[in-house]
């Protein structure tokens, strides 16, 4: 019976091979393998792990591994790689002597006589390409800036206003005196109350609000207008509030200004920088050094006002 159970067992768990005996040294030769020690008494002796090293592998390029960069005008009818990057443009045949390029918003426009060749037109632009990626990305981080300073039109919205914060009432009850809303300074913020309910929508808000800003805007505009006019020596005519994307302000030699009524949310000296800087057009009608000694007289750090209002743009209100 013992040598049956035996046997089962052997069928289903067959006894290891036996070690091969070691060889003897020849004589005279010394024993080159290396002996591997004992281990101490109660632990398991772990044979060392055999390191293989393997050459590194090869470095790959960083622009491998990302996408190229794109700016793309929305009119775009060429483009180009500048760089690492993958430039859309807009071009535009134009009777003129060279090539011209600028970048705003919207991308990179050029502007090239009708016998200059596509080649010639992207050699140009690669030979300007660190400006014009400098440039591109410029206008791509404040339209990002731009979008995060989006307006949520609703009850408690905060705005820029004279360069501070500004937060949005809603009155049902229309507790204030004005026309459309009114303007409440008590507290540490300023407030705007616009008589509408809480159930407005928010472009019954965004309408309100505006309605409001071009009414102030006239009346702080027309303010600034008298004090410069004096002081430089010119007379304006009419004033027209304008909503350009762009564009600030504008003058004709008539006498005529535009302002754009977004220049309320900056602070009152940057407001005074554009409405000198139209007036001085009326003195002087073009760029020159004599028109920026003119604008000196009455804002004499105008370069640093325009410059903030350059790289600060005002929030986006659709």
């Amino acid at each position: 019976m013992q040598r049956l159970v035996q046997l089962a067992l052997d069928l289903f768990d067959p006894p290891a091979a036996a070690a091969p005996a070691p060889v003897a040294p020849a004589a005279g030769v010394p024993d080159t393998k290396q002996k591997m020690p004992s281990a101490p008494d109660g632990q398991a002796l772990v044979p060392p792990k055999t390191i293989v090293s393997r050459p590194a592998a090869p470095a790959v390029p960083l622009p491998s591994l990302l996408s190229p960069a794109e700016f793309r005008h929305p009119q775009a009818n060429r483009e180009v790689l500048l760089g690492h990057a993958v430039v859309a443009y807009a071009l535009q045949r134009a009777r003129r002597r060279s090539i011209g390029f600028s970048v705003g918003p919207d991308g990179l426009s050029v502007r090239a006589p009708s016998w200059v060749t596509l080649g010639a037109v992207d050699s140009a632009l690669r030979e300007k390409s660190d400006w014009i990626l400098r440039k591109l990305g410029e206008a791509r981080e404040r339209q990002q800036r731009m979008e995060g300073g989006r307006i949520v039109w609703a009850h408690g919205a905060v705005l820029p206003y004279l360069g501070e914060p500004l937060t949005v009432v809603l009155d049902p009850s229309h507790g204030f005196a004005g026309k459309g809303g009114a303007l409440v300074t008590a507290t540490d913020q300023p407030s705007l109350h616009i008589g509408l309910p809480h159930s407005a929508s928010p472009a019954q808000i965004r309408d309100a609000v505006q309605a409001w800003l071009m009414r102030d805007a006239r009346r702080h505009f027309t303010e600034r207008l008298d004090h410069f006019a004096p002081l430089l020596g010119v007379r304006w005519a009419s004033l027209r509030l304008s909503s350009a994307n762009t564009r600030w302000g504008s003058a004709k030699a008539d006498g005529s200004i535009r302002l754009n009524w977004r220049l309320l949310h900056y602070r009152p000296a940057i407001i005074d920088y554009v409405v000198a800087h139209e007036l001085a057009h009326l003195r002087v009608m073009d760029h020159s050094p004599r028109f920026w000694d003119t604008v000196a007289t009455v804002v004499p750090d105008y370069a640093q006002l325009r410059s903030h209002l350059r790289d600060e743009p005002a929030p986006l209100w659709d």
